[in-house]
């Protein structure tokens, strides 16, 4: 039996009373009513419930998600989902940088990446000597407008994003004890590297087993490249947008790029919902609301680090950008993640700022009273006030766990930011740090590796135990990128930051 994970209507409900709560409205009677006719609660950690449910049931979940959807919130005003309500609570919103202002202006650097005849380069390959200076078709340099980010500060971030996601594969669903377990019986706790499985007593593996998809190519002794996931699928997506619509890009921009690249079966949660409601006819913004109870998960703020990456001291712009991707599949949290975290890449991307100044440049574009915000300030003062950072993971968990799913973005997004302020900026510390608190653990390791590696600077600042394992070599079902090393990466990358 095929049971397809995050869209069947009876699991679909399960979530959306939750997160009905969560946003501010008022959904007993509909939970009466659905638990009154036998209705399951939602799958605790799996994307679907193990039996379908009656032809009944499955009809009245689809008619109790209409009819939740059209409950009024009392988080509406404090909490919006428009870019210019959302601007209008944030009184620090970053002023426009001067390379965002020259991106803005007569075009040049897009001209110049033409050739005599005006075909455009193919921007999949980069070439082969390619220097970190943008360069014409022909090799004549333009000018720089990538706002002090190079192409090695690219590499290692790219670098980055892979080894802290590939550290979380191996126990992304595993509940924080099993994390610290499994750890710990190998003498890797607090982490400092890839988790094994060699030395892991048999009774321990059975009770918190490796994640089933990701053990074969993630654990210490097995990982040859850096393995499909995700976490850099959306990147790649981003980056094949950029190239074919610029910083202009719009939401059904990104809609129809995910119909022509992405396959159906490489989305999850939010992702396939809108992916799904694309297919139904529904257009953007409205494939983030339909019958989406993911709208507030992590699934926007993995998208975001393209959007800083390519705008380095921009973090205004770098969150205008993602916004416009978000809201493809998110909304109101879910898309201050993203935000936070393109603004908080855009800020590292330049290398002049530390750790902390870069989180505080980040929460200057998410509304100062949304629960994300309050989260991550919360999150900064625990890493701040606590020395051991298991303590901080669990004054973290007693916040959070009761309240959110373990992909929320609410509490990853908190996660991140302790983890990069307790371990202050430093790679391995940052991303061991994020892995170790558990909940989406390749995305957390996936964005504060991203961070992590542009306050390092180059490949060569971050640890050969976590870089040699990658073989520059990255597994992907998206376009022509599979097997794409990370170096030409950072040269296709640096072009959109150019232009």
């Amino acid at each position: 039996m095929l049971r397809l994970t995050w869209v069947q209507p009876e699991d679909l409900l399960g979530h959306e009373l939750r997160q009905a709560v969560q946003d501010g409205r008022e959904p007993s009677a509909v939970a009466a009513r659905w638990r009154a006719a036998g209705g399951p609660e939602a799958p605790a950690r799996a994307g679907a419930s193990p039996q379908p449910v009656s032809r009944y049931l499955r009809l009245l979940a689809e008619d109790l998600l209409d009819e939740l959807a059209e409950l009024p919130s009392t988080l509406a005003e404090a909490e919006p989902t428009d870019l210019a309500a959302i601007k209008a609570l944030c009184p620090d919103w970053p002023a426009p940088a001067r390379a965002a202002r020259d991106r803005a202006g007569d075009g040049a650097a897009e001209r110049a990446r033409t050739d005599t005849a005006g075909a455009a380069p193919d921007r999949r390959t980069a070439p082969a000597d390619a220097a970190p200076e943008c360069r014409t078709a022909d090799g004549n340099a333009v000018p720089d407008r990538a706002g002090g980010v190079d192409v090695v500060r690219l590499e290692a971030a790219w670098l980055g994003r892979a080894a802290g996601c590939l550290l979380g594969k191996p126990v992304e669903k595993l509940p924080l004890e099993g994390i610290r377990l499994l750890a710990q019986a190998t003498g890797n706790w607090p982490l400092t590297t890839w988790f094994t499985a060699r030395g892991v007593p048999e009774d321990l593996a059975a009770r918190h087993p490796w994640n089933r998809r990701s053990a074969a190519t993630s654990l210490a002794e097995n990982i040859d490249g850096m393995p499909e996931d995700d976490d850099l699928n959306h990147p790649l997506l981003t980056l094949l947008l950029l190239q074919r619509h610029g910083r202009a890009f719009t939401t059904a921009d990104l809609a129809r790029l995910w119909l022509e690249e992405l396959p159906a079966g490489r989305t999850f949660t939010a992702e396939r919902v809108a992916y799904r409601n694309l297919l139904l006819g529904i257009d953007p913004p409205h494939t983030a609301r339909h019958r989406n109870p993911f709208r507030e998960w992590t699934g926007a703020l993995i998208r975001a680090d393209m959007h800083g990456w390519t705008n380095p001291g921009a973090p205004g712009a770098a969150a205008e950008q993602a916004h416009r991707d978000a809201v493809l599949t998110h909304t109101a949290n879910g898309v201050y993640a993203a935000m936070f975290a393109a603004a908080l890449v855009a800020a590292a991307a330049t290398g002049t700022d530390d750790v902390h100044t870069c989180l505080a440049t980040a929460l200057t574009v998410v509304p100062p009273g949304s629960r994300l915000a309050r989260a991550v300030r919360h999150a900064i003062r625990l890493a701040r006030s606590h020395a051991d950072f298991d303590t901080v993971v669990d004054a973290l968990h007693a916040t959070h766990a009761a309240t959110y799913h373990w992909v929320h973005a609410i509490p990853n997004t908190a996660l991140i930011a302790a983890a990069l302020t307790h371990a202050d900026g430093d790679f391995t510390g940052s991303i061991c740090r994020a892995v170790s608190g558990g909940w989406d653990t390749d995305s957390t390791g996936a964005t504060a590796g991203s961070v992590a590696a542009l306050l390092a600077g180059s490949p060569a600042a971050l640890p050969e135990r976590w870089t040699a394992p990658l073989k520059n070599r990255l597994a992907t079902s998206v376009g022509d990128f599979d097997g794409t090393g990370f170096d030409t990466l950072a040269h296709l990358t640096h072009l959109e930051a150019c232009r």
